[in-house]
């Protein structure tokens, strides 16, 4: 190679990538839809609401499992990945000499843009956007503490990114505690104050309904573009619990823990026999308290509830991660290799899961707004089997996904490879 070729950051080559993290993106994005798809088909603005009251029968336990598994954990995962590509792209950098710092700047920039044209154009459940900004923080975050980034195992990156997550819901959890302990009764004019938020939810929830169950596209995109000030700000606070969590994914790639998983099976399986009896613990424990938020009632309970399966949610998503690292490096390597391929498409594929999502679900397209939580698991399952396939066959014939492609194109200022020069045998 080259002396000036070695300075300059270039995409990942296919004999450079982790597999392990294409697996366990291609798990995330099965969690990350079967969480979504119950907001394809009801208001983002019922999100706080857990589950819908007198469910009964496969669709309550169907929505029950979503709330104690699923619920909180695969956006999580999703985070931890987004710190391991972090800490990847950082180590190739420092590898090649190569500035970092600009290359990754346009990356994220560039998330953010995919983000906004994903909540406007297609769904308004988006999470890219509080990706792009957690991300512009991590940098920031990297060039005041970069000797933590550069040194040693980096725990005190770890450390932090668990208070920065751990806070906000220890907070949340003491106040709803408190609530319940002190029986607070409102004065009344907090009460015509809680009374005026609650319409105004209800008043959200019913005009998101009408919309994406009998409107047009315009009016779907009208819409969102109305909540859009109102979404950015929540997702920019989101940011900072998201940043969290990409402290805690760097910490695992700078460690060498994710970098060469087989090396460090015992960690793993440390990972899975606390992280998942902790975090299912905590989720089980919040949904025995409450799985349904009914506004001006049972307040403080939900809140209570919500917290404890947010605490959870961290220690069941590095659980998750030990328990599919074990089982890919033991007896199922074969079967959960069948993900990797999505795994390296998942900015594609996740946006392919917001289109096909509106248009089984909104007024515009099928219509099946309001199909019961059993029906709708089974449907992701079917959908995600096609995902597998057409990233098997997408990537048998291109070395990117579309969207990766661009975003390649657009983080180092040249447009790499994408057919391969011949298609590798199915």
């Amino acid at each position: 190679m080259a002396a000036g070729a070695a300075t300059v950051l270039t995409p990942v080559g296919e004999g450079e990538r982790i597999v392990t993290l294409d697996v366990v993106r291609g798990f995330a994005l099965l969690g990350i839809f079967l969480m979504n798809v119950e907001f394809f088909g009801r208001a983002l603005a019922d999100l706080d609401s857990g589950m819908v009251p007198g469910t009964s029968g496969l669709d309550h336990w169907a929505a029950w499992f979503v709330h104690v598994f699923v619920r909180g954990k695969f956006w999580t995962m999703f985070s931890l990945l987004f710190g391991m590509g972090f800490a990847v792209m950082l180590g190739r950098a420092e590898a090649r000499g190569a500035p970092f710092a600009w290359p990754y700047l346009r990356r994220t920039l560039v998330l953010g843009l995919f983000g906004l044209a994903h909540f406007v154009l297609l769904w308004g459940g988006d999470i890219l956007y509080s990706y792009a900004v957690g991300a512009l923080l991590l940098l920031v975050v990297h060039a005041i503490w970069r000797r933590a980034f550069a040194e040693g195992p980096a725990r005190g990156i770890r450390n932090t990114g668990v208070v920065l997550y751990v806070l906000p819901f220890a907070l949340m959890l003491a106040a709803a505690a408190a609530s319940l302990a002190g029986d607070f009764q409102l004065a009344p004019e907090q009460q015509a104050e809680q009374a005026r938020q609650i319409a105004e939810v209800e008043a959200r929830i019913a005009g998101e309904t009408e919309v994406m169950q009998a409107g047009s596209y315009g009016d779907a995109v009208a819409w969102r573009l109305q909540e859009l000030p109102r979404q950015l700000a929540i997702n920019s606070f989101f940011a900072v619990i998201v940043l969290g969590v990409f402290l805690v994914g760097a910490w695992l790639v700078r460690s060498g823990i994710m970098r060469e998983p087989a090396a460090h099976l015992p960690v793993f399986r440390r990972m899975a026999l606390v992280g998942i009896p902790v975090g299912l613990g905590l989720a089980l424990v919040g949904a025995a308290i409450e799985t349904t938020h009914v506004r001006g009632v049972n307040d403080a309970r939900f809140q209570l509830a919500l917290a404890l399966d947010t605490l959870g949610a961290l220690p069941a998503s590095l659980g998750y991660i030990g328990a599919l690292v074990l089982a890919f490096h033991g007896p199922m390597r074969r079967v959960l290799g069948l993900l990797a391929p999505a795994g390296r498409m998942a900015l594609t594929n996740y946006l392919l899961q917001s289109l096909v999502g509106i248009l089984l679900f909104h007024g515009y397209g099928l219509g099946l707004w309001g199909m019961g939580r059993a029906a709708q698991l089974l449907l992701v399952l079917l959908v995600f089997a096609a995902q597998v396939a057409a990233s098997h066959w997408w990537l048998r014939r291109f070395r990117y996904g579309p969207v990766e492609w661009l975003w390649r194109s657009a983080t180092y200022l040249r447009f790499p490879p994408m057919r391969r020069a011949q298609a590798l045998p199915a």
